[in-house]
């Protein structure tokens, strides 16, 4: 008799399986960049169609028009509210000072806590001076730009989501000069992103509460003689003698779901305005017959990502340049999209 095969149920690569700090996923690594432009933007998850498109990559399908499922994405434009500088500390980069925009959004300043008082134009012109000599004197070492989500633009809610994005390019200097710019501006997706690029998906996934070992970490059910008061939905046991106590690697019910999840290299397939998509020179609406469930009507830009991503209708995610791509990259260009299905996902 050979020996058993029996490897473990569930992944401990996700592990401790906890709910994520806050429903706004954060980025703390960036990829590097000559280009200088912000390396990443943000949206709201509306729902999947698919689409036929001629595949472009290597491959045994290239020049053949292919089935391709997506997820649309709506990214009304971002608010650029301020500038982050950060200082080499002992333990790492840490913050030197911010500078903010005057004139915000009243839904903006009831999220934004110490607010000054008195920052006007002048204190705002002030502020940025004195960063600019910080960097003249090589005190900061990084740049970035802080940006809110505008949600009332495409009626969905009131209550913005705040967040920081690093800038691609090797200068400061350079770096100050594009958030300089862009500080009390808007950002669009396509002056961001470039359709045909991989990126990375970063999001919170559906929550499903507390869940038992069986549907947490797919252990197998108990057979009818090694059952406790006709329930046979629990693990064998809670590991060994020694050490003497229950290891951590032992399956057990606990939180399922509403977890911090990063997907990697997932392609943009296409980048849409106003509610439209260009096919074949066309604009095609992407709403489906009735809207998609649970979200409604796209009415801003959005960006169609290749296959499936993390979280629920509604839900914020965020998108980076990928940060380890693969050493066969698909092109980077836009997709000759033939068909978009807009049939009704009721």
């Amino acid at each position: 008799m050979g020996k058993i095969h029996r490897p473990r149920r569930g992944s401990l690569a996700f592990s401790p399986r906890k709910r994520a700090r806050s429903v706004v996923p954060r980025i703390k690594s960036w990829p590097k960049s000559d280009e200088v432009r912000m390396l990443g933007f943000a949206g709201y998850k509306a729902g999947m169609t698919h689409v036929l498109m001629i595949d472009d990559r290597p491959g045994l399908t290239k020049g053949k028009e292919i089935f391709m499922p997506v997820t649309v994405v709506e990214a009304p434009p971002l608010f650029v509210y301020g500038v982050r500088a950060y200082r080499m500390g002992y333990l790492g980069l840490e913050t030197a000072t911010e500078v903010w925009y005057p004139s915000l959004n009243e839904n903006v300043r009831r999220r934004l806590r110490n607010l000054p008082k008195n920052y006007d134009e002048d204190a705002f012109n002030e502020k940025l001076g004195k960063l600019e000599d910080m960097i003249s004197d090589g005190e900061i070492v990084e740049v970035r730009l802080l940006v809110h989500t505008q949600p009332w633009l495409i009626k969905l809610k009131k209550k913005p989501e705040i967040m920081e994005y690093a800038i691609g390019g090797n200068d400061v200097k350079a770096k100050f000069e594009y958030a300089k710019e862009k500080i009390g501006g808007e950002l669009r997706v396509m002056d961001v992103l470039r359709e045909g690029e991989l990126l990375d998906v970063i999001g919170v996934t559906k929550g499903k509460g507390t869940q038992g070992p069986v549907k947490r970490w797919g252990v197998k059910i108990q057979f009818h003689k090694a059952q406790r008061a006709g329930k046979g939905r629990h693990i064998g046991n809670l590991g060994p003698w020694h050490p003497p106590r229950v290891m951590w690697t032992i399956p057990q019910a606990g939180q399922m779901g509403f977890h911090h999840r990063t997907e990697f290299n997932d392609r943009l397939i296409a980048i849409g305005e106003n509610g439209r998509l260009n096919v074949g020179g066309n604009p095609v609406e992407i709403t489906p017959k009735g809207g998609f469930p649970h979200y409604g009507v796209v009415r801003s830009d959005f960006m169609l990502i290749q296959g499936t991503i993390p979280g629920s209708f509604k839900r914020i995610v965020r998108v980076r340049p990928a940060i380890r791509p693969p050493a066969k990259k698909p092109p980077v260009e836009r997709v000759q999209i033939t068909y978009v299905s807009r049939e009704s996902k009721q």
